[in-house]
């Protein structure tokens, strides 16, 4: 289980629909939660520097993402995951997802956005013999 503010999802939806038709993408700060569980303290948003424009790709800014790891660093929250979302493809990892997946047990937060609007988005962790398992997402407010 994943477990977020309200604001997060909303923000990581406004993301996504600015995005569109191409990809955003982002960190995912928090700490494990229980037995397997996670939760989300905050969202950090990143520019997709995929080199083919975010159309049905995404790549993370390595120096957002080094920098975040030395702030984190001495303190009790790390990356847990990341969000990116799924231009009028559903919130489930694609093929090209996990070919690209390389490390087990980060959660991967995906948004589905259809014309425009932000639809749904599932939470997946990926597996240490490859693949990816769907978690529960659950908000602070209860709402799933």
């Amino acid at each position: 289980m994943i477990l977020l503010a309200p604001e997060h999802l909303e923000e990581i939806a406004a993301e996504a629909e600015a995005a569109y038709p191409e990809e955003c993408c982002g960190l995912l700060v928090g700490h494990a939660r229980g037995k397997g569980g996670f939760e989300v303290v905050r969202v950090v948003p990143s520019p997709n520097v995929d080199p083919q424009g975010g159309r049905g790709r995404f790549e993370i800014d390595p120096r957002l993402l080094l920098e975040l790891q030395r702030t984190l660093r001495h303190g009790p929250e790390r990356i847990i995951g990341h969000y990116h979302s799924h231009p009028d493809h559903p919130a489930s990892p694609s093929a090209r997802d996990l070919d690209r997946a390389w490390q087990p047990g980060l959660v991967w937060l995906i948004t589905s956005v259809a014309g425009g609007a932000a639809v749904e988005t599932k939470a997946h962790v990926l597996e240490r013999g490859g693949g990816f398992r769907e978690i529960e997402l659950t908000t602070t407010a209860g709402k799933s």
